[in-house]
């Protein structure tokens, strides 16, 4: 589990007017990876943000608005915020769900879903953790082995299936 670091205001910055609302500049510590030596930093979708289309990327990503359509972070993190809502078909190397997803999941290393998440769709992965609390309706795939065809997925924008062999 990681602990993401508190951001620290930046005391030199100047701060911006604008619409009658006032916003400081803040430098965000970046948040290091566990299988990573380097400080890595994520981008992020705030809540008021809504998105109809698809959304590809080659860095992780936290989404705490609504997006409708397909979103592929090739072998990177989507992290679900807990006021995030997505219709999506989602394909990356790891998934995290505090809020609610409805779609597929492809994850090539694991998906989890946490006490507040939710996920009604089928899930293929090589590891799942499910919280106590969690809703999940559909169904799971698990094969370690799959983690190297999904990056074949990933960069194709295939969408995951979890059919039972």
């Amino acid at each position: 589990m990681r602990n993401k670091q508190p951001q620290t205001e930046v005391s030199d910055a100047p701060e911006m007017q604008g619409s009658g609302t006032s916003v400081t500049q803040f430098r965000g510590a970046a948040v290091p990876r566990a299988n990573s030596p380097m400080a890595h930093e994520r981008a992020c979708l705030g809540s008021s943000l809504q998105i109809k289309g698809a959304i590809t990327g080659t860095e992780d990503l936290q989404i705490d608005g609504k997006v409708m359509g397909p979103i592929s972070l090739q072998g990177h993190e989507l992290t679900v915020g807990p006021t995030a809502e997505l219709k999506s078909e989602i394909a990356a190397r790891e998934v995290v769900v505090f809020g609610r997803v409805t779609g597929n999941l492809c994850a090539r290393d694991r998906v989890e879903i946490k006490k507040d998440g939710a996920v009604t769709g089928d899930i293929s992965t090589a590891r799942i953790t499910i919280e106590d609390g969690a809703i999940f309706k559909g169904r799971i795939e698990i094969d370690p082995a799959k983690s190297q065809t999904t990056s074949e997925m990933e960069t194709t924008g295939a969408r995951p299936t979890a059919e039972a062999k």
